[in-house]
């Protein structure tokens, strides 16, 4: 059985000073499902990826870091003569770093509901989805509604990260309609403070809502009581991907039964990681390193 089965977009990620001057740059892979899937195997947890890459380089790097680390990859698919997409994430002195996708067309966009098999997620025991794929377009928020609707049918326990990126969305109108729609069908909510007013109607007390609070720390509410951790303060190489760690290790607490608190925790010690780390993954531990 799969402990966590995941979809989403897996891109290239160009990271450097300001473009217009910078000489250097960093190449690596990146993505919210694809960083959650590999925290999630190197403690040793069960963990499969869905999605599509271009039968390019980049597509060929994704699927060498995934089988590396032990996920599940049975599922992607490879589009030939289709590009795998990229960010361009250029870093600025007290500022977050400024993001231009590139990813319009890309392979991992192009994620269908007939991708999607229900009988690996029925199999699983938990499905962890995020907005920021359902942002990708009607195709891919379809994909993501089939695995959601196979999850409930099946009692799989829903996993649902709100991941707001305002720039795949038309309208914040239809952004709200559609994150609202996917938080109210989660067990288990992952927001950042910032974005508690797109899911309202989700934030009921029979929800078990996680927030984000970035250097703050994080709260969880869950069995109608509030619990909260403090952030770690580790050096900050790099912020990108401490979110996407975070939910990393909550969930892997969550899957070994522990505590509220003990959720957060691991979540945290995860994020740390991350953010003192140049890559969204390279630097998350394994299970010996907890």
């Amino acid at each position: 059985m799969t402990d966590v089965y995941t979809l989403g977009e897996a891109l290239g990620v160009v990271s450097s000073g300001r473009v217009r001057h910078e000489t250097e740059a960093r190449l690596d892979v990146c993505g919210p499902e694809f960083t959650l899937a590999v925290a999630l195997a190197r403690l040793g947890h069960r963990a499969c990826f869905l999605g599509k890459v271009g039968g390019d380089e980049l597509g060929a790097r994704v699927l060498t870091v995934l089988r590396g680390e032990g996920v599940d990859v049975a599922d992607v698919r490879v589009s030939e003569g289709v590009r795998t997409g990229m960010l361009l994430r250029e870093s600025r002195v007290g500022r977050e770093p400024l993001v231009t996708h590139y990813r319009v067309g890309s392979a991992g966009s192009a994620l269908t509901p007939g991708n999607v098999p229900i009988d690996r997620i029925a199999a699983s025991k938990m499905l962890h989805v995020t907005g920021l794929t359902a942002g990708l377009g009607r195709d891919a928020l379809e994909a993501v509604r089939a695995a959601v609707s196979a999850a409930r049918t099946a009692e799989v326990v829903i996993s649902f990260a709100v991941h707001y990126v305002p720039e795949l969305w038309p309208s914040v109108r239809e952004a709200e309609e559609v994150l609202s729609e996917l938080a109210c069908e989660s067990h288990l909510l992952f927001l950042a403070q910032d974005e508690l007013d797109l899911v309202k109607p989700a934030l009921t007390p029979e929800r078990e809502v996680v927030v984000d609070r970035g250097m703050k720390g994080a709260s969880v509410r869950a069995h109608r009581m509030r619990y909260d951790a403090a952030g770690l303060q580790v050096p900050i190489v790099d912020p990108a991907g401490s979110g996407d760690a975070f939910v990393a290790g909550y969930i892997s607490a969550a899957l070994e039964g522990l505590t509220p608190q003990e959720r957060l925790h691991r979540g945290t010690v995860l994020s740390a990681a991350a953010v003192s780390s140049a890559s969204d993954w390279q630097g998350l531990p394994t299970r010996a390193d907890l």
